[in-house]
């Protein structure tokens, strides 16, 4: 998942600037609603006086939309709380409101704090420009001055986003409630939260200690993090990986405090209980409720035919040379059904470009003409990844870890195409050692895999080559994971509440006595 580390330089040139400390308007249109010298709250300030929102518990999740696996994760978490309340009212009876929060676009001071979003863009395309921010961001000097320079400028409108009524700007913003919990997806929402929930918690009186407020990181990378993600203060630390653990370990975090159960991923890649392989027919009457996972089913009611089916996904920005992979893919494709004296497609190909238009156009007729043994299918954003997973057979994309969470999920063999470096680098050797893909930097190599792997001649002692890759990603597949989180958090938040409750009814005694 895709954020931007190190704008140490960024913030220089900003600090030199006098045009910098000019606010963002999202920032200038909140209203205070918090200071860091209130005295110590009480209990009651936690709760609203409306008696619907007091039978609600409360999560505020930050996050960055650079890149979209940060708000995906924040939106898979607020859908399994709904599901567990849904599923399993005896054990969730309260239902649990998400306050999710680009924090630096919407509350950032100036530039380069309220641009993480459009600079993330442009450094991605550039990618020695992001490894070389990376990295230093890593280094002791770059750790030092992000916190130092956070702290100094961004502690006072931070605050007021973590002081905010969760309910949104439709709601109070008079300060007498704020989340009962809060939740970080995002490697920059660590340090710098965890101080002011101290200064709120404690009436501004200390930034390091006195902190009651709960507080859980959910990492949402995969093969590798940025040392930003761990902060030893945390209540609670969700891994998806035992790389991440140690590197958790590494950063102080203690074993107590780390939970590892895989990513948050979206609703329909979750377990429900069907069975992805067998006909709906074998499948019994719940399961056919839950979801239906037949690969010929699935692609029927895509419309696309029942063909061995090559999916090329570019992401929702439309990055990693999509067209070049496209016509390179095709063209093997073509070349390989050459041998059929038949006109009839026998081979598929689908190609999401998100919001790509210019690349959707291109490998659209009449710009691209494709040949007659291979049918392709191209679309530009699409919001059910998960049934054109589980009707492909060979997924090429970047090495972003959601999709290959999900990928694994489906039994989906992979090809990766290109990685960020330093973030995603660590999930090419994450899926070559779980055996269930390869990484192949240039069109032409991506092509040759495709054919190789299809090819009827790609047979091991075991079965063909596709058939052992599903077999390991489905063995390294975590479907319960984002229940499993959900559930964790849903205990800390009630036994938050709980706390609060005896409080009350204390403070209440006392008042009365």
């Amino acid at each position: 998942m895709k954020t931007t580390f190190s704008t140490t330089l960024l913030w220089l040139l900003s600090v030199s600037s006098s045009s910098a400390f000019q606010p963002s308007p999202s920032a200038i249109r909140r209203p205070l609603t918090a200071s860091r010298h209130l005295s110590p709250p009480t209990p009651t300030r936690l709760w609203a006086t409306n008696n619907e929102e007091e039978d609600c518990a409360t999560i505020q999740i930050l996050m960055s939309d650079t890149g979209g696996g940060h708000r995906a994760s924040a939106n898979a978490l607020r859908d399994a709380f709904a599901v567990l309340h849904e599923t399993e009212p005896s054990l969730y009876p309260l239902p649990i409101h998400c306050d999710i929060v680009d924090i630096y676009t919407d509350y950032g001071p100036f530039w380069p704090v309220n641009a993480y979003v459009p600079l993330y863009k442009f450094m991605a395309e550039y990618s020695f420009l992001w490894k070389w921010f990376y990295e230093f961001g890593a280094t002791p000097l770059g750790l030092w001055m992000n916190d130092f320079l956070l702290e100094v400028f961004c502690f006072e409108p931070f605050e007021r986003c973590l002081a905010r009524d969760p309910f949104g700007e439709e709601g109070r913003s008079d300060g007498k409630r704020r989340a009962d919990m809060v939740v970080s997806v995002h490697p920059l929402c660590q340090d710098l939260p965890l101080k002011i929930l101290a200064s709120l918690d404690t009436g501004g009186v200390s930034r390091r200690e006195g902190r009651t407020t709960p507080f859980a990181t959910v990492v949402t990378d995969l093969g590798g993090a940025h040392p930003t993600w761990f902060n030893k203060g945390v209540d609670k630390c969700f891994v998806p990986s035992a790389v991440l653990k140690n590197a958790a370990l590494d950063r102080g975090v203690q074993e107590h405090q780390i939970v590892q159960y895989g990513l948050p991923i979206r609703r329909g890649f979750w377990r429900f209980g069907a069975d992805y392989s067998k006909a709906p027919d074998a499948q019994n009457e719940q399961q056919e409720m839950e979801g239906v996972h037949h690969k010929p089913t699935i692609r029927e009611q895509l419309g696309l035919l029942d063909l061995p089916t090559v999916l090329i996904v570019g992401g929702g920005d439309g990055m990693g040379g999509i067209v070049n992979q496209a016509t390179a893919i095709g063209q093997k494709l073509q070349s390989l059904a050459a041998s059929s004296s038949s006109n009839e497609p026998k081979y598929q190909m689908v190609v999401v470009c998100g919001n790509n238009k210019a690349a959707q156009s291109s490998l659209s007729p009449p710009q691209t003409v494709w040949g007659a043994n291979v049918a392709v299918n191209v679309m530009g954003f699409v919001n059910n990844m998960d049934e054109y997973m589980r009707a492909s057979d060979i997924l090429v994309t970047k090495a972003g870890p959601g999709t290959i969470a999900e990928a694994s999920i489906c039994g989906l063999p992979c090809i990766l195409s290109s990685f960020l470096p330093g973030q995603e680098e660590g999930n090419v050797p994450y899926v070559e050692e779980n055996g269930f893909g390869c990484y192949r930097g240039t069109p032409e190599g991506i092509a040759e895999t495709v054919e190789e792997w299809l090819a009827a001649s790609s047979v091991t002692t075991e079965g063909t080559v596709l058939e052992t890759m599903r077999e390991c990603a489905l063995s390294a597949a975590r479907p319960d994971a984002t229940l499993d989180i959900a559930r964790d958090l849903a205990d800390m938040v009630y036994k938050r509440r709980e706390q609060l409750n005896k409080s009350v009814r204390k403070q209440e005694v006392a008042t009365a006595a």
